[in-house]
């Protein structure tokens, strides 16, 4: 679910940052430019995991502002494909089930990806699938698995998309993902596909029509 990114970069240190011990100043500068930023084809960037080398600073006329050559490794997430992630259901509604990893909210279930004869109770506003073994409600605060089927990034830059309004705001990190695996036996068999994703109106999967174990959806403790 997390990586190391090795990245290479001209850090600018204002004026005001120069009562700061140098490596303090340059720490604070990259998790302010990096963390919590989506970086097209690398993830989202939690937080800065070391600096490898600092150069000389230069300081550039007009500003006074310090600029130093660096190398640093990121703490970045970005899921591998096949990998099983584990989240808590965080609210529902007829459209689908909203998702939270811990540090992230943004996981959105659409209905159309839920299980084959999953039902929506709006007196209790939870989801119901219905199977031979018998109903299985689930409920806000439950843990789920799924595991990452695809992933999608777009640049959502002003030049790249300049008719773009607030209401067509578009994810920068997208991943497509399958609900629980278990094991049996012989074979690794899968949930039908469900979808986790940074924008819930983006596409999915379709449904594979296997039944899943239902104790692999279990309550928090």
């Amino acid at each position: 679910m997390f990586l190391l990114t090795v990245l290479s970069d001209t850090i600018c240190l204002a004026p005001n940052t120069f009562q700061k011990q140098a490596m303090k100043a340059l720490k604070d500068e990259i998790n302010l430019k990096f963390a919590n930023k989506v970086m097209i084809n690398t993830g989202l960037c939690i937080c800065l995991f070391d600096i490898l080398y600092c150069g000389k600073a230069l300081i550039k006329h007009g500003d006074g502002s310090a600029y130093v050559p660096t190398k640093f490794r990121l703490i970045v997430f970005r899921p591998f494909i096949g990998e099983v992630l584990t989240g808590k259901i965080q609210s529902m509604s007829h459209s689908g089930i909203k998702v939270s990893l811990g540090f992230f909210d943004d996981i959105f279930i659409p209905k159309g990806l839920l299980w084959k004869n999953s039902e929506f109770d709006i007196d209790e506003q939870r989801w119901i699938w219905h199977n031979s073994d018998g109903d299985l409600t689930l409920n806000t605060g439950e843990t789920i698995r799924f595991v990452v089927e695809s992933e999608l990034f777009v640049d959502c830059n002003p030049q790249i998309m300049p008719n773009r309004t607030c209401e067509q705001e578009t994810a920068p990190y997208t991943l497509t993902v399958g609900s629980v695996i278990y094991e049996i036996p012989t074979k690794l068999k899968r949930h039908p596909v469900i979808k986790m994703a940074w924008d819930p109106s983006s596409g999915g999967n379709k449904h594979v029509n296997r039944k899943p174990r239902t104790d692999n959806l279990t309550k928090t403790t």
